[in-house]
């Protein structure tokens, strides 16, 4: 079931992206995440869609959304393309990519596990930090041979 506010959210986004040469594929409202995750998926109609177009649209749309206060509590906006699978590996990306779900694979087990998955928060010099269900996990960086963008199920 979709979410009651997307169809005014995809009408406020429209407009920006026509403007950045992008267009609106569609927008799912996660309300069930904590903070709830709003993701709005663009295309660019002339080539592959680019973390570049992402980062644009995702600039020139937020402030829009807090202008317009549409959605009155804190959640997280992520721009995506339906295409886009990849893998992380500047720090740019790890900027870029903040708050989107991701799965880390590690060479060795690392607390049980050689995969995780959960909203990418940050990348240091030591570690990569994820929000799994509201708690913060640090994976050694020394251990990890993989950070992806979770597939969309």
């Amino acid at each position: 079931m979709t979410h009651p506010l997307i169809p005014q959210i995809i009408e406020l986004a429209a407009p920006i992206a026509e403007s950045l040469g992008l267009e609106v594929v569609g927008a799912v409202f996660h309300t069930n995440q904590s903070p709830p995750i709003l993701r709005i998926d663009i295309r660019n109609q002339q080539q592959d869609t680019s973390l570049d177009d992402c980062e644009r649209m995702s600039r020139a749309i937020e402030a829009t959304l807090d202008a317009v206060d549409l959605i009155p509590d804190s959640y997280v906006l992520e721009i995506s393309s339906p295409g886009i699978s990849r893998q992380l590996t500047s720090d740019r990306e790890f900027i870029s990519f903040k708050g989107f779900t991701v799965t880390v694979e590690t060479k060795q087990p690392y607390e049980g596990h050689k995969q995780w998955t959960g909203q990418l928060i940050r990348r240091d010099s030591d570690a990569v930090y994820l929000n799994k269900k509201g708690r913060t996990i640090s994976i050694p960086r020394s251990l990890i041979t993989k950070v992806q963008l979770a597939e969309r199920r």
